[in-house]
């Protein structure tokens, strides 16, 4: 069995760049906006360009939802109170507001039913520059953005996505480009108009932390988000010692470790994190193994491995143990309502491995069901060296199948009010 390891490894540094290579040497001198405007023209990296022409093609599909065969299951959500502190969210954007000029107003502001909502991703470079740059407003906007997100996140989902965001800051000083990766190089936008009775939500997005947020009255949806970390620790500097997703890491491979051989064999439906027995598009030199990231809101996926309802009691425990951190960022209550909702599917809830399973393997997971998807996938190297993906390069997913990302499988039961026409206005 594994531990859980709190302390950096530092195992990263024997793959740290070269930062004579023109790659670096260019990268230093460009700010967000210059380093984005050269991956746009000049097509680099060629492999990284085509995947986001294939994203823009993507967008213009309608939004339908995951699922597993691309019919969407209906009647699986519903509307509940779940004790979130609204007034207290909302009061955090209104202060907010009060420090903004029109012109920010509006670029921080998008209709509700925007699909602008649906342009977030996780690399470093600013593809879709909606909303406020963190690091391109005053200080006192800066920190009023971040009260929002701390005011509707639940302490420690909170203080997770701020060591995510210190992490990015710590590669930037890595490879010595602190303008296009720094602690706030992060996008925010509204949704809709903030209210304690009407549905609004917001995206926060940039290199590995994306979160998207709906909530209507008492009630929230934190769901699509990625979170991720290259390395996933600090081992210098005045964050020395912050770590995140070794619990993730430590409880997957855990379960994984202790089920009985053949049931091991049917979770495992590749033996090669890079396995030759793939399927064509099963991965990509990008999302790597991870299904659900950016712009893959209408993926087919069918289930895979084995249903965590024959586990034992102890499995069982550390599945949901996944599943707990992996809802980290919602409030307590919601949190709570939400593994209850899981469990009532864990008939159908399957548990999928990719890779070995030895204390020092790489590897992939992901648990599935109607109501959830979450994956947690070891990558190679994109600003460090390695070729083979490696333990200190990690991103993790989380994804509400059959159309409950962003909110949409609510909306329909939100009953529609009159705007200032006297029209009734409806949320699908």
């Amino acid at each position: 069995m594994t531990t859980t390891e709190e302390r950096p490894t530092g195992e990263y540094r024997q793959y740290l760049p070269d930062l004579s290579i023109p790659r670096f040497m260019t990268m230093r001198t460009q700010d967000a906006h210059e380093y984005a405007h050269a991956f746009k023209t000049k097509h680099i990296p060629p492999w990284l360009y085509a995947l986001f022409e294939h994203w823009r093609d993507l967008y213009e599909e309608p939004y339908q939802g995951i699922s597993i065969d691309g019919t969407i299951r209906q009647n699986l959500f519903s509307i509940q109170d779940e004790e979130l502190p609204v007034e207290d969210i909302v009061a955090s954007v209104q202060d907010l507001f009060r420090l903004l000029n029109d012109e920010q107003r509006k670029a921080l502001s998008y209709h509700i039913d925007s699909p602008e909502w649906r342009t977030w991703s996780n690399p470093e470079f600013l593809l879709t520059p909606k909303g406020l740059r963190l690091d391109e407003v005053e200080v006192l906007i800066r920190d009023a953005i971040l009260r929002v997100l701390e005011k509707t996140l639940s302490p420690e989902g909170y203080d997770k996505a701020v060591k995510a965001m210190r992490i990015n800051h710590f590669l930037g000083e890595l490879v010595e480009a602190p303008k296009v990766m720094n602690e706030y190089s992060y996008n925010f936008a509204i949704f809709g108009r903030p209210s304690t009775t009407r549905p609004w939500g917001w995206t926060f997005y940039g290199h590995h932390l994306c979160l998207n947020i709906f909530i209507y009255k008492r009630q929230i949806v934190a769901s699509p988000w990625f979170t991720g970390a290259e390395p996933n620790e600090i081992d210098s500097g005045p964050y020395k010692g912050t770590r995140i997703l070794q619990v993730e890491e430590t409880l997957g491979l855990q379960l994984m470790q202790s089920l009985p051989t053949e049931v091991q064999q049917q979770a495992q439906t590749y033996k090669k994190m890079n396995d030759p027995e793939m399927t064509p598009g099963r991965t990509n030199k990008d999302d790597q193994r991870h299904l659900c990231g950016a712009y893959r809101d209408n993926r087919q996926i069918p289930y895979e491995g084995v249903l965590v309802l024959d586990f034992t009691s102890r499995q069982k425990e550390l599945a949901y143990g996944i599943l707990e951190h992996y809802l980290l960022y919602l409030p307590r209550r919601s949190r709570e309502l939400k593994i209850e909702q899981i469990k009532k599917y864990e008939t159908e809830t399957y548990f999928s491995w990719i890779g070995g399973f030895g204390n020092n393997d790489p590897f992939y997971y992901r648990i599935q069901s109607p109501v959830i998807l979450v994956e947690f996938d070891h990558h190679s190297g994109v600003f460090l060296t390695n070729e083979e993906p490696k333990k200190f390069h990690i991103h993790t997913l989380l994804r509400t199948p059959n159309a409950g990302d962003y909110g949409y499988a609510l909306r329909p039961l939100i009953p529609p009010v009159e705007n200032t026409v006297a029209k009734p206005i409806t949320w699908d």
